[in-house]
């Protein structure tokens, strides 16, 4: 409003209050920008002259009646109103500044402050403000007031709580339109003592709490202060970042932030300390935290270049790490070693913490990329710096800490490309050397406190297995040192219990046997109780590491007797014994023989008082006090004294002497004697196999002192099992005694007098007794005695029929009978009732019955004790059946009913039996039951199977039990013809097990040593299996084919796990778990392995077995071309090359064993043709092996070879190649051929007229084939006689490929060509074995790793056959201890022509005008309004970008989708001809600013009060996706620098940061291909608003 129309305005409204309320508006509405920008005009020229207090007063009415309602319906509007908020704080600024001496700012400022405070839910609510609102109006307020110390203090109070918990965008908000503007308005004594409230409290904060998202949110502040912070200006009050630990403490945190951005401040900020600390040039130190003795930055004049330099690598490492590229990152990698020398070598004089080195190698340890996460721990394990003392203490916590932490991710343990699968990985070997070098170079009186935390680290995660057991393996080989105390060994411990519960078996093993064996070389005994050791020692279990016999268990018991008498006493060790006091006050300590005869007292020791029912003791004493007597027994035989095990176990002995005649023994110590009894009969024999051989003087001793009281045990047996256990508790207590009748049987069943005994009159009388029990009239009202008597026989009698099914009961024993006699229980005469026993249940006690308290509560339990009951009557059935075939033809399909409903009934523990049942039954009931029923329970029984693939401990003996009932010969015999839907049922069952065995490793391996056992059993000779079984083989072929082509299908994950499950295996007998846990072969190259020995064991003169041959290979011939012919990609190392891969070993292993009709009709041809097809090098050579070996045992088809180079083929440089590959060896072919003159001058032919082929690789082939023929023997003499002028031809042809020498690549290839193993060492007569086909080949042939099938594979899983034809391994070593050469030829096929281009690119002309001349005078917004151009609201920001090639695309796209403005750090960029070479002349239609990147702040904070939402082009943990980002009108791209990105201290400008979504691996885009997308998006976006813009 110009003054000459105000100034009529007031000429005609002399009243201003009057004027004031003519464009004053209701409360309830929204008025117009214009109306509220002339009352803003109006009121400014008011005040110029007038400042009355009536004028005064409508000010302030206008300001809480117009001004703040308005505010407030801008808050709880959806569409922002940033264009109306503007106007609106214009006219709040000029009524504020009007009433200025009342007390208005005051009560402003109270109703702003609230609102920020409290916290946004989002929901905008009428008469409420919104936060962006309220703080745009505080900033309003303080910028319009002179300075009030009050507002200003209650303000930053206020704020200073608010960035605590508001979002990072409302943040950003308050600093820089309320801190900026209170720093700008305040003195400089003023602006220091605000800089340093805010300092101060938000350092303090960190302090208390530094979080992740503390940190984050501190060094955003700090970055946006950081113009005022690092202000060259010194002040007493002003903070100096210098000097303060408290802030390089938060940076350090930054710097290994997981969020880019809050890294990017981080390193901003230290980068500006280092820059004004060279500014200054001060001696300057970080000296805030007195207690601590590090300095984190220290600056001095005099070393001020060495200083720079070393920030300037730090900052440059850390930047190149932000790459997340190991290429990019590898080069810098000396720069760390730069960093880590110059601290290293000042480590005394304190310029360079150590600190900011770990903050490297976390950055590093934190990357998304694992090779670079590899590489840093790699870098840190080699570290030469920490062999000195001061530096590995420094080192000390983070090695404890986050080296630990990264240790943790399992695919660090990959093995290098140049490790063998059984090679300890390379960092596993790294591990060891760091473990050693680091803990000897710690001060020694650090060394057991760090080793105890970076155990106690171990026990504080789960981890898994393989990272575990590489770390428990380092900590093994330190040197032997008294570090641990009982601390220690209760860290282990832990270790043991809380992280390796679901670790694969053997590794859990190995990784107890290593964490053992450094707790032998490093425990202080003299710190450590023997109650405390043997406690400890109970954590190792016998069947996964500690068990007796294995050299762990000797190491163990040497360790004993070298520190015997040296454990700390306690008064536990002391007890009550006279002699013990005695013999202690006599020695040193006491031995360890007297604590185990005091302990083992103790245990035996309870009072007659005590409860006569209830649960069973803690069995975990037990097991302790077995393994201690078998360590004292084995540490005295050490000793080469007498085992005093009698004088040891006299207290035990007396118990169990007592138990048959003392029934007023009390119970738990019954319990006790028995349970102590179970462990030293289990535990005895657990032996490794060099120990078998020499006498066990222990064990024999043992055996012979319990045989004294084994009659006293059994008949307590006896009669606990007859009848007197009746609680509910009793049935836990039932399977105590069992187990103990179970290891009796099995210990003393050989001694002539027991056995007897046993078989004639105990088993008979237990067996009478249970039945008597079972067949009792069942209970009206069911009362606990009855029930559990019936639950304890049927698991007695269960027990019983396993046992006798081991074969430990004689066949026509008195106890066989008896147990027969259970076939009139479960099969009464009486047709009626025949299956009144099969699934028979147990009725649950009414509450009325329970006598004892503890049974209530195990009443809920009853259904486990119901299912066990059902699942001892099928094992009994299983017995019965198998020994005896009680199964009566009638009775068979109800029977096999309750079976299938047992599967229904019963967890998967306890599935086994049933199947068991099956397995014996229905393949010989398949004729007289119903088909369907047979298909029936097959299909029951496989669902089971895959509802417990997922559980570990059931699945594998309940597969085992399956494939032994559906895979049973009774089946494999029959056709479809016979049985149609049971063979489709099979069938079907393969084609599901082949899909479980891609996601279990183990799964096709049960199936194929089923049935290769079935076919041919390894204990028969050749041919001696029955033609009947055997033909099974051919009527299942196909799962014969599929062992023969199977291979590696697990995960990255499973295959580590194998390959260091086989590293494990290697070390035998060193590591005690392969002695304890037996192999499992779940290795999935063993179907293959199996399968192949099976093929070698086959007898060619054998009928039956040459047909199954002949028929394997012609399956496999038609595999081969299937996938020749298919367009599925056919690339190395792919399924479809591994698959023919696998065909053509197999063929060539039994090549030998085909009849040679057979080769001559059905294989040459094959083989031919499918030479003649693209096939990767490994294919190709083991093709011209095939060939040359039947060309070899059948001389007479050697036409076949001359027909294959005269055929009207389209041949590829591959497939001649393996024909001219043939001749090459034509010395091993020439002595079997008749004719041999005409045979030699073919092969001259052949090989010449290939010579002048325009393909160079053909040519060298043909080259190297005429100079191996033209070399044999006699062939002087040939050449004369039968070529006669063709002599000089190939003469000239040998003497050229000789030239080669002198021309370059072409010598070369010549050299490596005639080096190749397959025509130098490789000789396919001498070297045709199973380790040249199935591991020297494929390695020689660049084929990956997990291919090869080494001979270690056929020695431990499989009894391989030796034969004379073909031998195992190679006599001749010469081709094994080759390497892959450089000329591998492969066959990479004609490239398919690229289609043409079906559309052509349109260039588009705007607006359907032409331009006829320049007008460079007029500017750009005015000459593209003389064309009719249309323009967006779109700013485009890029002072970042320096380079013109950038920003001469960017000028040509913005000008393209019609943005306002395109701005530069300089305009003269635009004369740069290589920004004009892109923009095309661009600029000339678009407007250009230059605003500085010093100015980029206030420009951006200018833009933003004029409504302007400012969107930065960058990657942070907030931003949003370009897909689902709304663009308002008003943005204002900005964009950052090609290399850095967007400055720390610009984000916080920056209302939204937007990324474009990536699916690539470098994730960087091009800075001008971002902004197209993002300018083509607004465009897109808001292109529907102006329907006259044209398209391209």
């Amino acid at each position: 409003m110009s003054n000459f129309l105000l100034n009529l305005l007031l000429s005609q409204y002399p009243d201003p209050e009057n004027l004031i309320n003519t464009l004053c508006w209701p409360s309830s509405s929204r008025p117009d920008i214009e109306k509220i920008e002339a009352l803003t005009v109006l009121i400014t020229e008011l005040s110029k002259k007038s400042q009355e207090e009536r004028f005064i007063c409508k000010v302030r009415s206008v300001i809480w009646d117009q001004c703040m309602p308005l505010l407030q319906t801008i808050s709880s509007a959806d569409d922002g109103g940033k264009d109306l908020l503007s106007a609106v704080c214009g006219l709040f600024a000029v009524c504020v500044s009007t009433c200025q001496a009342d007390d208005v700012p005051e009560q402003v400022i109270h109703v702003l402050l609230p609102v920020l405070i409290t916290r946004d839910d989002g929901n905008h609510e009428p008469g409420r403000f919104d936060v962006d609102v309220a703080i745009e109006v505080t900033a309003v307020l303080l910028s319009t007031i002179s300075y009030d110390g009050g507002i200003i203090s209650r303000t930053l109070s206020c704020t200073l709580c608010c960035v605590k918990d508001l979002s990072d965008s409302i943040v950003s908000k308050i600093i820089v339109r309320i801190w900026f503007t209170i720093l700008k308005s305040c003195s400089k004594d003023a602006e220091s003592e605000v800089l340093h409230q805010i300092w101060d409290d938000l350092l303090s904060w960190h302090q208390r709490d530094p979080t992740e998202s503390v940190s984050a949110r501190i060094l955003l502040c700090l970055t946006a202060l950081s113009d005022h912070l690092y202000s060259p200006e010194t002040s007493q009050n002003r903070p100096d970042p210098r000097r303060c630990q408290r802030l390089f403490r938060a940076i350090q945190a930054g710097l290994t932030h997981k969020d880019s951005v809050t890294r990017k401040r981080a390193l901003y900020l230290l980068t500006r300390c280092v820059a004004l600390a060279e500014i200054k040039k001060e001696d300057v130190f970080t000296s805030e935290e007195p207690q601590t003795d590090e300095i984190l930055f220290r600056w001095t004049p005099e070393k001020q270049q060495l200083l720079r330099e070393f920030w300037e690598d730090f900052a440059l490492v850390l930047e190149t790490l932000e790459e997340n590229q190991i290429h990019v990152i590898r080069p810098v990698l000396n720069r760390i070693d730069v960093l880590v020398e110059t601290t290293a070598t000042d480590i005394q004089g304190g310029l360079f913490s150590p600190s900011w080195l770990l903050c490297v190698y976390q950055r590093m340890f934190h990357s998304e990329n694992k090779a670079v996460m590899k590489e840093g721990v790699n870098h840190l394990l080699e570290l030469k710096a920490l062999h000195r003392s001061a530096f590995a203490l420094a080192f000390s916590q983070f090695v404890v800490g986050p080296l630990m932490d990264v240790l943790a991710e399992s695919s660090l343990y990959q093995r290098a490309p140049q490790q063998n699968i059984r090679d300890c990985p390379e960092l596993g070997v790294k591990l060891q050397i760091f473990m050693v070098n680091f803990f000897s170079s710690l001060p020694e009186e650090n060394r057991g406190s760090v080793l105890l935390q970076l155990i106690q680290r171990l026990g504080s995660r789960q981890w898994c297995a393989v990272p575990l057991l590489f770390l428990s393996q380092a900590l093994s080989c330190l040197s032997p040192c008294p570090l641990l105390g009982s601390d220690g060994l209760h860290a282990i411990r832990e270790v043991l219990r809380c992280t390796m519960i679901t670790h694969q078996v053997l590794l859990r093993g190995a990784s107890q046997c290593f964490l053992l064996h450094s707790a032998l070389c490093l425990t202080d005994v003299s710190t450590v109780s023997l109650d405390e050791l043997f406690g400890f020692l109970a954590h190792f279990r016998a069947d996964e590491s500690l068990c007796r016999g294995t050299e762990l268990w000797k190491e163990l018991c040497n360790w004993l007797q070298t520190n015997e008498g040296r454990f700390r006493l306690t008064d536990g060790d002391l007890g009550s014994s006279d002699e013990l006091c005695t013999e202690i006050s006599n020695s040193k300590g006491a031995s360890i023989f007297s604590y185990v005869q005091q302990r083992l007292k103790s245990f035996l020791t309870v009072p007659a008082n005590s409860d006569q029912s209830g649960s069973l003791p803690d069995p975990g004493e037990a097991e302790l006090l077995a393994r201690a007597v078998l360590l004292t027994a084995d540490l005295q035989q050490t000793r080469s004294e007498e085992p005093g095990l009698e004088l040891l176990l006299q207290p035990l002995l007396d118990v169990l002497r007592r138990l048959s005649t003392n029934v007023y023994l009390v119970l738990h110590k019954t319990d006790k004697s028995l349970q102590l009894l179970l462990r030293l009969l289990q535990l005895h024999r657990r032996r490794s196999d060099t120990e078998k051989e020499n006498e066990d003087v222990v064990a024999v001793a043992l055996v012979t002192h319990m045989l004294s009281v084994v009659d006293s045990v059994l008949e307590f047996l006896l009669r606990r099992l007859s009848g007197e256990l009746r609680e509910l508790c009793d049935v836990e207590r039932s399977e105590l005694y069992l187990s103990v009748l179970r290891e009796l049987v099995l210990s003393y069943s050989t001694v002539s007098w027991y056995g007897s005994n046993l078989q004639q009159n105990y088993i008979p009388k237990l067996t009478a007794h249970c039945l008597r029990i079972l067949n009792e009239p069942s209970e009206q009202s069911p009362s606990m005695p009855g029930q559990v008597q019936r639950a304890v026989s049927m698991a007695t009698l269960a027990l019983l029929c396993d046992m006798a099914d081991q074969g430990v009961l004689e066949s026509q024993s008195q106890a066989m009978r008896s147990l027969h006699s259970l076939t009139d229980y479960f099969y009464p005469s009486s047709s009626s009732s025949s299956s009144q026993h099969l699934n028979q249940t147990l009725l649950k006690p009414t509450i009325g019955t329970v006598s004892h308290p503890e049974d209530g509560l195990l009443l809920k339990d009853w259904g486990r004790i119901v299912a066990q009951f059902i699942g001892d009557q099928w094992t009994c059935l299983s017995f019965l059946q198998k020994s005896a075939g009680a199964l009566r033809a009638p009775e068979a399909p109800e029977v096999l009913r309750a079976a299938v409903d047992a599967l229904a009934l019963l967890p998967g523990r306890l599935i086994l039996p049933v199947l068991g049942f099956m397995a014996s039954v229905l393949p010989q009931q398949v004729v007289q039951c119903e088909e369907s029923l047979c298909v029936e329970a097959i299909c029951a029984s496989w669902k089971v199977v895959q509802a417990l693939s997922t559980n570990p401990y059931d699945f594998w003996c309940t597969l085992q039990g399956f494939v032994r009932l559906a895979f049973d010969q009774g089946f494999l015999q029959l056709t479809e013809e016979q049985n149609p839907r049971i063979t489709a049922c099979l069938q079907q069952i393969v084609s599901e097990l082949m899909g479980l065995a891609q996601l279990r490793s183990g799964v096709f391996n049960v199936l194929i040593q089923h049935c290769c056992e079935t076919w041919l059993p390894s204990g028969v000779a050749e041919g001696v299996q029955s033609d009947a079984v055997f033909n099974t083989a051919l009527l299942h072929l196909n799962i014969l084919t599929e062992a023969c082509v199977y291979g590696p299908v697990f995960r990255r994950d499973q295959r580590l796990v194998q390959e260091v499950q086989s590293y494990v295996e290697q070390l035998g007998d060193t590591c005690a778990a392969n002695t304890a846990v037996s192999s499992d072969n779940r290795d999935d190259q063993f179907p293959r392995v199996c399968a192949l020995a099976f093929l070698c064991r086959l007898n060619p003169s054998n009928r039956l077995h040459q047909r199954l041959m002949e028929e394997l290979v012609q399956r496999l011939l038609s595999k081969d071309a299937e996938i020749s012919k298919s367009k599925v990609r056919y690339y190395s190392n792919s399924i479809q090359h591994r698959v023919k891969n696998r065909v053509w070993q197999t063929l060539l292993l039994l090549l030998h064993k085909l009849r040679p009709e057979f080769v001559s009709d059905c294989v040459l041809s094959h083989v031919c043709e499918a030479g003649f097809c693209s096939n990767q090098a490994s294919i190709k050579y083991l093709i011209e092996w095939t060939l040359i070996l039947i060309l070899h045992l059948n001389p007479s088809h050697i036409q076949n070879l001359w027909n294959c180079f005269t055929l009207d083929h389209e041949m590829t440089k591959t497939s001649i190649c393996t024909f001219l590959s043939v001749l090459v060896h034509l010395n091993v072919l020439l002595p079997k051929l008749q004719d041999k003159e005409v045979q030699w001058r073919r092969a001259v032919e052949a090989s010449l007229q290939w010579c002048f082929s325009h393909n160079f690789s053909v040519r060298l082939y043909a080259l190297l084939a005429l100079k191996r023929v033209w070399e044999l023997e006699d062939a002087r003499v040939l050449m004369v006689e039968n070529l006669g002028g063709l002599t000089t031809v190939v003469q000239a042809c040998l003497q050229q490929a000789e030239a080669m020498q002198n021309t370059g690549n072409a010598m070369k290839n010549w050299s490596r060509i005639q080096e190749h193993f397959f025509f130098s060492a490789f000789h396919p007569i001498r070297d045709y074995s199973v380790e040249t086909i199935f591991q020297t080949f494929p390695s020689l042939s660049e084929l990956a790793e997990d291919e090869w099938l080494p001979l270690w594979k056929f020695e431990s899983f499989v009894v391989f056959p030796m034969c004379g034809a073909l031998q195992l391994n190679n006599r001749v070593r010469d081709l094994c201890a080759l390497q892959p050469g450089d000329w591998i030829q492969q066959d990479k096929g004609d490239l398919e022509q690229e289609e043409r281009w079906a559309e052509v690119q349109k260039k588009i002309t705007p607006w359907k005008l032409s331009v006829q001349e320049q007008e460079p005078e007029l500017m750009a917004q005015q000459r593209a309004a003389r064309l009719g151009k249309l323009t967006s609201n779109l700013l485009v920001v890029a002072s970042l970008i320096d380079k013109p090639t950038n920003l001469g695309g960017l000028c040509r796209t913005c000008e393209i989708f019609g943005a306002k403005a395109l701005v530069l750090d300089s305009l003269r960029h635009i004369n740069d001809k290589q920004f004009q070479a892109l923009s095309v002349s661009s600029e000339l239609w678009l407007t250009m600013l230059e605003v500085k990147p010093a100015e980029l702040s206030d420009y951006l904070q200018l833009k933003k009060r004029e409504g302007y939402w400012v969107i930065g082009v960058e990657q942070t943990s907030n931003s949003q996706s370009l897909q689902d980002y709304k663009f308002p009108e008003r943005s204002l791209l900005l964009l950052g620098n090609e290399r850095e990105g967007i400055p720390a201290n610009l984000l916080q400008l920056v209302d939204v940061c937007v990324e474009i979504p990536q699916h690539g691996v470098i994730r960087s885009l091009n800075v001008h291909v971002s902004a197209a997308l993002l300018v083509w998006e607004y465009t897109r976006q808001h292109l529907g608003q102006n329907p006259a813009a044209p398209r391209c």
